[in-house]
């Protein structure tokens, strides 16, 4: 493995500045400030920011073991998300639930919202988990 990514298991998501606020069985949330280095070129939150929230709480909500000697870890096999409105706040709030699933596969659902509870985004996904 590239020695890049052995200092820091998730690179992508600290790098972003995502931050891990609750997990439990069934429910993750990840908390993100919105700084400038986020936007597009419309000066808006880039939508990927909102994709990359929800994947992540997503892939947690069905990765719980509650053991932190024990990781679970998963892949996205699916991953839609829905665009629902523009946010002027300063934080970004994902929240996600396992839905269903069996031994090899596991389904969720997610929503982005602001600190001022404006709907942002919501998701949904299929993960598979990984051996090992």
């Amino acid at each position: 493995m590239d020695a890049r990514f052995v200092e820091d298991p998730y690179p992508f998501q600290s790098h972003l500045g995502f931050e891990l606020t609750e997990w439990r069985a069934g429910f993750a949330r990840f908390e993100q400030p919105v700084v400038a280095h986020l936007g597009n070129r419309h000066g808006n939150l880039h939508g990927g920011v909102h994709a990359t929230l929800l994947d992540t709480a997503m892939g947690y909500a069905g990765c719980w073991t509650g053991d932190p000697d024990r990781r679970q870890m998963a892949l996205t096999l699916s991953l839609t998300v829905n665009f629902q409105g523009r946010s002027e706040g300063r934080r970004l709030i994902a929240e996600a639930r396992l839905t269903g699933g069996g031994r090899r596969t596991f389904f969720a659902e997610g929503e982005v919202r602001d600190e001022d509870g404006v709907l942002l985004a919501t998701g949904s996904g299929v993960f598979r988990y990984r051996d090992g």
